[in-house]
């Protein structure tokens, strides 16, 4: 198996190097590259996907503000141009505002920078994997902002009772073993329901599913807060 090819994206230069010296004492198989903005980040990418013999990187990390382009904008153009890639925004700013656009804009991750080494290692762990990683108190406070829909969407109404009840603690911001915990149930079974309401919903991840969820009135707002 290859090294997971990891781009670190951060203007500053002391929270790049803390970045990239945490991803190397975790012992991650990766291999690292980073810039400094948003604006050579996209040439880079680009580049190294058009004319290198070089692997498009596989995770991004990159922070929101930064100079040229901010990493919401940054995000937006590497998902358009390499939808594979999986992008974790870390950042000082934990406005709900922020983590919204981030969503819309294609992150699968958003950690702020005191983030614990366990979150980190969990991030990298489940975005690598295709899911999603957001600290549950941000996902919650995001969540709670959003106005349920009013009618039921026809992909929502193949969902059974006990997924529609998995999805509601989803929104949560619930890991699968704590909503195993929860309803007495192992965390295989949870992780199946989880990948059997993400393909009738249509959508890649828990967090775009709790989203889901929320715009279009499966659960009410006030159970994310």
């Amino acid at each position: 198996m290859r090294q997971t090819e990891v781009l670190v994206i951060e203007d500053n230069a002391a929270d790049r190097f803390w970045l990239e010296y945490v991803l190397k004492m975790l012992g991650l198989d990766c291999s690292l590259s980073s810039v400094a903005d948003g604006e050579h980040a996209v040439d880079f990418l680009l580049k190294r996907g058009s004319y290198s013999t070089a692997p498009t990187p596989d995770l991004i990390f990159l922070d929101v503000r930064m100079p040229d382009m901010d990493g919401l904008e940054a995000t937006r153009r590497i998902k358009e141009e390499r939808s594979r890639t999986a992008v974790i925004m870390v950042t000082m700013h934990d406005n709900p505002a922020y983590l919204r656009e981030a969503v819309r804009a294609g992150a699968a991750g958003y950690l702020l920078k005191d983030v614990s080494k366990d979150d980190l290692i969990d991030a990298i762990r489940q975005v690598a994997t295709g899911g999603a990683f957001i600290e549950s108190q941000m996902l919650k406070g995001m969540l709670s902002e959003m106005k349920p829909g009013s009618a039921t969407p026809s992909a929502a109404r193949n969902l059974t009772k006990r997924e529609r009840e998995i999805l509601a603690l989803v929104a949560e911001g619930l890991s699968n073993r704590e909503i195993a915990d929860k309803l007495v149930l192992s965390p295989e079974t949870v992780k199946s329901h989880v990948a059997a309401i993400l393909e009738k919903l249509n959508v890649s991840d828990r967090t775009q599913a709790a989203i889901y969820a929320v715009r279009n009135g499966l659960v009410e707002s006030s159970t994310a807060t």
